[in-house]
């Protein structure tokens, strides 16, 4: 095809891998502009200058008339962080405005924040903003899976593994994907002295789920869930398995020693994966490899 008149493109919905980043505009020398925004807030809220000051890896500066605070919520009660200090991101703009944004009138119980006079509109994502002004992604306090630019709710995966005889409970979240961003898997803890395989899983999840997106690729039973101090499953845990195991996985099929270490919380970029082997591995061919996904990942050693 022709894209000699092409000059920019858009790219939005779910994180970009700073390797496809590269990638795109070496092919292309089309210059990619990421940005931010939701159907709740009449969509656009932030994104990189056109022909301004771009930081790769996150979503730009507000729109004209556009208000982004990061807040938090702590024993004082909501907060606003400061500069690279990650919290909820909320927005304020011509589109939002505190009615009930939501047909399903439960969805809209504590959707805003009353700051002065104005409503800001919680999005549910985590992310920071940096000295510059730039608003970075980091994470989501729904856990929504994001399966390329695909939201999926966790709890439709739950709900449906759940109702398996052998089940007692179930996590899900999204795994690292170098094409789709996420693709959904889930963790399951059975009953005791319940007997049934991942495959038979994922076949009677196939089943109860209607969205096909939704259908969890990859399933594993663990003898036990992590769980927080009130029984609830600890999901950055599953997170850290999850990215361990596909980034091992890949970097085997590469053929090179190197493995993830350990995989972090970092107050800025959130989970991180650590790598190890640095020594015997092509340091490049490895950082190009794991440049394809959008998580971050730095050297152990």
């Amino acid at each position: 095809a022709d894209i000699s008149t092409v000059k920019t493109a858009f790219s939005g919905s779910s994180p970009l891998p700073i390797e496809l980043y590269k990638r795109f505009e070496k092919a292309t020398g089309v210059e990619i502009i990421e940005g931010y925004g939701l159907t709740e807030a009449t969509c656009l809220v932030s994104i990189n200058p056109l022909g301004g000051h771009k930081k790769i890896g996150s979503v730009g500066i507000p729109f004209p008339y556009t208000e982004i605070k990061i807040l938090g919520l702590t024993a004082e009660g909501v907060q606003e962080c400061g500069a690279d200090e990650v919290g909820e991101i909320c927005v304020s703009n011509p589109g939002v405005f505190a009615g009930n944004t939501y047909t399903q009138a439960d969805k809209n119980a504590d959707l805003y924040h009353e700051i002065g006079n104005r409503s800001y509109l919680r999005t549910g994502d985590l992310g920071r903003i940096d000295g510059d002004g730039y608003l970075f992604i980091t994470g989501r306090a729904k856990d929504l899976i994001i399966r390329g630019g695909h939201n999926i709710d966790p709890a439709e995966i739950e709900e449906a593994l759940a109702g398996h005889k052998a089940v007692a409970m179930v996590g899900a979240i999204g795994q690292p994907d170098a094409h789709s961003g996420e693709l959904p898997c889930a963790y399951v803890e059975l009953v005791a002295g319940a007997s049934v395989t991942p495959d038979e899983l994922r076949d009677y999840a196939g089943e109860k789920i209607a969205e096909r997106a939704a259908l969890p690729k990859y399933v594993e039973i663990l003898d036990e869930l992590p769980k927080t101090a009130v029984g609830k499953v600890f999901k950055p845990d599953l997170r850290r398995r999850a990215i361990t195991r596909v980034y091992d996985a890949v970097l085997a099929e590469k053929g090179f020693d190197a493995r993830v270490a350990e995989v972090i919380e970092d107050k800025k970029r959130g989970l991180v994966a650590r790598i190890k082997g640095r020594a015997t591995s092509d340091e490049a061919a490895v950082a190009q490899t794991l440049g394809e996904f959008a998580g971050p990942w730095e050297w152990a050693d």
